[in-house]
């Protein structure tokens, strides 16, 4: 019962880091990344989508993106929503391709973005904890059934503290790591 607990403590903290590196891919460094586009979601054949279910996006130089739109009724659909996502970029349609130049960023960009990333990270955090409390929650209601023991219920309590800032530490060398990233001239 407790190894189950664990089990699906550990997963759920796992799907939240998972769910934060994705978030943190496509906070825009100084250079183009395919990722940055991510967010961006384009209204074609009815409905609202992803924009690599109607692209696909190339990074072939470093300040460069190219958006190869798979129809060509829907390139101006895709561009209206890049610029609707409010990344500051100024795609270039020539024919079915969006060519996307990635601007440098200034200092004070560079900060939003820090702020951001670390905005994203104490969502993370707290998602984390809440996990933890969740799991601590049911193994208070197993030791009031008496289905574990006091000491087995104490034991449990402290592995999922140990899991709780193995996880905490992974989202702050996440933040970290990507605050090195954005602040890199």
């Amino acid at each position: 019962m407790v190894d189950e607990i664990y089990k699906q403590t550990r997963e759920k903290m796992q799907k939240t880091i998972d769910t934060i590196h994705k978030e943190l891919g496509a906070v825009r460094t100084g250079k183009a990344s395919a990722h940055l586009l991510d967010t961006v979601r384009v209204e074609a054949y009815g409905t609202t989508m992803p924009l690599n279910q109607v692209a696909t996006v190339n990074t072939p130089e470093p300040r460069l993106l190219i958006v190869q739109a798979f129809d060509k009724t829907v390139v101006s659909e895709i561009v209206k929503a890049i610029q609707k996502a409010d990344l500051g970029f100024n795609p270039i349609v020539e024919g079915a391709v969006l060519r996307i130049p990635v601007p440098p960023l200034n200092e004070e960009r560079r900060k939003e973005l820090v702020k951001h990333c670390k905005h994203v990270a104490e969502e993370g955090r707290v998602a984390v904890r809440n996990v933890r409390r969740d799991a601590n929650d049911h193994l208070k209601r197993e030791g009031k059934n008496h289905d574990i023991s006091e000491d087995q219920e104490k034991q449990a309590h402290d592995k999922i503290q140990k899991m709780t800032d193995e996880f905490i530490k992974q989202i702050d060398d996440m933040v970290a790591k990507k605050e090195q990233e954005v602040m890199a001239v």
